[in-house]
């Protein structure tokens, strides 16, 4: 469960600089994303998850 709340609280670390950081770039980036057809979002998502899946593998064999 620990995990989950840490993993959970590096995504809105990360979320959370963007929007400080470059809140007009992500006004920007979410006008192309629309901007995209539905399945090159798809896409984009499922590399996105999969390369999300890769590096926590990657972590907890580091890890062990």
């Amino acid at each position: 469960m620990s995990v989950i709340v840490l993993a959970f609280g590096l995504v809105l670390v990360v979320e959370g600089l963007a929007f400080a950081l470059a809140p007009s770039r992500l006004v920007d980036l979410v006008a192309l994303i629309a901007s995209l057809s539905l399945p090159r979002r798809r896409a984009i998502g499922l590399a996105a998850l999969a390369l999300g899946v890769g590096l926590i593998w990657l972590s907890r064999q580091i890890g062990a």
